[in-house]
């Protein structure tokens, strides 16, 4: 539920309707404004009725949270949320990108690919220790090692690091690395690690899941602010459909469709969501134009070498042509890059 008090309200009655709403055993938010204060109870509304509130002569509403994301919802949060990643700002006035590799394999490629994103205008760098794979065959990565490489890397630059964590067991470890955790499309709603990863204090970037429908998504953030942690970034990757011209479809639908319903900046994975190097750049123009706040892009110093996904990486060149490319689509929908 959404209490809003009166502009007259004494300053203390947030204090006690926080305190009410907390004894009765509800999560109580405060969200003071600039001419209003408005405070939130989450849980059974059978018991918040029992309060009373909207009797209360300080009280202005009372008006219930219609989503089931109540957290992640616009109706309890309507403006737009940014996200602190290291000296970056996800949500604000800047349109961020980041990008590299999508496997720390050695040092030297991933300082290498890591430079070349830099000096490209990218604004933190990211890359995979722990990797998911279809096949039990596949690279799946350096672990720890691959960790060390990458803090290595993000502070010989000055860049902010963002990586993926796959389980419950390595998040301590992999929010010691990095600056920003990454939940992977196919643990979208692994439960147990959103609980564990909303609890670690690190920015998180949770990715849709293939098949995932946008609330899905949402509640799957949900998770992740009911542990804990408001500093969440959304991320299309393309979902799974009857086409199979491309790697998924991407569904740049739901930048806007998102935007509308929650508070939380989102960014748009043109590699993983078209799978094809060359289209990488015209969609991520258009996820530019619709509303992103951003964007992972997945840059390999020489992609044709790639232990991993080095189809949908691009040369450093084309990255740089990306970056170009982007500026003035940035320019038009009013943001600024990086």
């Amino acid at each position: 539920m959404i209490i809003v008090l009166k502009p007259d309200a004494p300053a203390d009655t947030a204090d006690e309707m926080l305190a009410r709403i907390s004894k009765a055993g509800l999560k109580p938010l405060h969200m003071p404004g600039a001419e209003r204060v408005v405070l939130g109870a989450l849980g059974d509304e059978r018991v918040l009725a029992e309060l009373h509130l909207e009797s209360h002569p300080a009280v202005e509403s009372v008006k219930p949270i219609l989503a089931p994301y109540k957290l992640v919802s616009r109706e309890l949060h309507p403006h737009d949320s940014v996200v602190r990643i290291g000296a970056m700002a996800i949500g604000g006035s800047a349109f961020q990108v980041i990008a590299g590799p999508c496997a720390v394999e050695t040092h030297e490629q991933t300082r290498a690919s890591a430079l070349a994103a830099k000096a490209a205008g990218a604004s933190a760098i990211r890359a995979g220790a722990y990797k998911p794979r279809t096949s039990p065959y596949g690279f799946s990565g350096h672990g720890p090692e691959g960790l060390r490489i990458l803090r290595q890397v993000g502070d010989e630059l000055g860049l902010p690091v963002v990586t993926e964590v796959m389980d419950t067991a390595d998040v301590e470890v992999v929010a010691a690395h990095a600056d920003a955790l990454q939940i992977g499309a196919r643990n979208m709603q692994n439960f147990a690690l959103l609980r564990a990863v909303g609890q670690c204090g690190k920015p998180v970037l949770l990715k849709r899941g293939m098949s995932a429908k946008i609330e899905e998504l949402l509640l799957a953030a949900e998770y992740l602010l009911a542990a804990g942690n408001d500093q969440v970034v959304l991320c299309e990757r393309g979902i799974r459909t009857f086409e199979t011209a491309t790697r998924n479809t991407l569904d740049l639908n739901a930048i806007p469709y998102i935007k509308q319903r929650s508070h939380l900046p989102v960014v748009v994975d043109p590699s993983h969501g078209t799978g094809i190097r060359d289209l990488v750049q015209p969609m991520a123009l258009a996820a530019a134009a619709c509303g992103a706040d951003g964007l992972l892009i997945e840059v390999h110093e020489n992609p044709a070498a790639a232990l991993s996904d080095g189809a949908q990486s691009l040369y450093p060149d084309q990255f740089q042509a990306l970056m170009e490319a982007l500026a003035p689509v940035v320019r038009a929908v009013g943001r600024r890059l990086g």
